[in-house]
């Protein structure tokens, strides 16, 4: 895969497409999915548009109590089980049980994460946004694998963003041991990863007939933001002075069931069958970024984030790093 491989399909759909519209006469009875972040945000609705269409769907939580208030009455097959991102140990179980209990894996939706956060360490000392962004989703991944492998045409997805246009992954100093944090940085080489994973992902899933895709959601409103004071949103051009969307934000942020489109799109959509590893957006294969395009740092993707080279070193590094941890 490379950025010769980023050639909109022309779906259809568009930036504001909604999740109904998007699977509107696709039926996933009988098929399993799991939803990382999927009691809020685009992870719910998701979670709802999977299993309206039938789907079985596994949600792991980090906090139960909450995840059952806001998953309680939806319809559908919707469990849960515990599991922290941050956690090796818990992700390992939560493999563990769902290898154990489920005989298919259909759809895995990579889509939990953090954003701009100060400076945390997680497990063996990784820097908190790549060590959850990236990391705990490869080891959950890694360890869900047999159970990918084993279920006809499987699709992992990972939540990336148009923040990798920010940094690519700085491969001397990946943990921040070195240079100074920069939390927006930090997020950014977190997010390129995550459309690097799906890269090298989806040539291990070609012996078994699997796909792996990343994807920008689009802007929106959710608890990702929870770590950004009101006056950096202002000062972003999000909010206005009063602390309401900004008319920039109304016009370009997407709804939570508008930005969870391009997830369930990639899971499920017949038109990707034949495309491995792509960046996606809008529900449609992103084209390559535009430098002279005044929408250059919104929309499309650059190259750093669907690089082969790249991908296969993050790969081999990230083993090693989950071997070690």
């Amino acid at each position: 895969m490379s950025l010769a491989d980023q050639v909109p399909l022309n779906t259809g759909f568009h930036a504001k497409s909604t999740v109904d519209e998007v699977l509107d006469g696709i039926d996933l009875t009988g098929k399993t999915a799991i939803v990382t972040g999927g009691y809020s945000g685009i992870g719910l609705e998701a979670v709802k548009g999977l299993a309206t269409r039938g789907a079985a769907v596994i949600v792991p939580v980090r906090s139960p109590e909450k995840a059952a208030e806001t998953l309680a009455g939806l319809p559908g097959k919707i469990t849960t089980l515990p599991m922290d991102l941050a956690d090796l140990g818990s992700v390992r179980r939560f493999a563990d049980a769902v290898n154990a209990e489920q005989g298919r894996l259909d759809i895995l939706i990579n889509n939990a994460g953090i954003m701009a956060c100060p400076l945390v360490r997680v497990g063996p000392g990784w820097e908190s946004q790549f060590g959850i962004n990236h990391m705990g989703h490869f080891a959950l991944t890694k360890a869900l694998m047999p159970l990918i492998e084993a279920t006809p045409h499987a699709r992992v997805i990972a939540l990336s963003s148009t923040a990798h246009k920010i940094s690519g992954v700085d491969w001397d100093d990946i943990q921040f041991d070195e240079r100074d944090y920069d939390k927006w940085r930090a997020y950014a080489q977190a997010k390129t990863a995550n459309a690097l994973f799906a890269n090298a992902l989806s040539r291990r899933l070609l012996d078994s007939g699997g796909l792996a895709f990343s994807l920008h959601p689009g802007g929106i409103f959710t608890p990702l933001q929870r770590h950004l004071p009101k006056e950096e949103m202002i000062a972003l051009g999000w909010l206005d002075e009063t602390g309401e969307p900004s008319e920039l934000a109304k016009a370009g942020f997407k709804t939570p069931e508008q930005g969870a489109s391009t997830t369930v799109w990639a899971a499920t959509s017949p038109l990707l069958e034949h495309q491995p590893g792509v960046y996606c957006e809008d529900c449609d294969i992103a084209a390559p970024t535009d430098p002279e395009s005044p929408m250059a740092r919104y929309s499309g993707v650059n190259e750093h984030a669907c690089s082969d080279e790249g991908a296969e070193r993050l790969w081999e590094i990230s083993e090693r790093l989950l071997v070690a941890a």
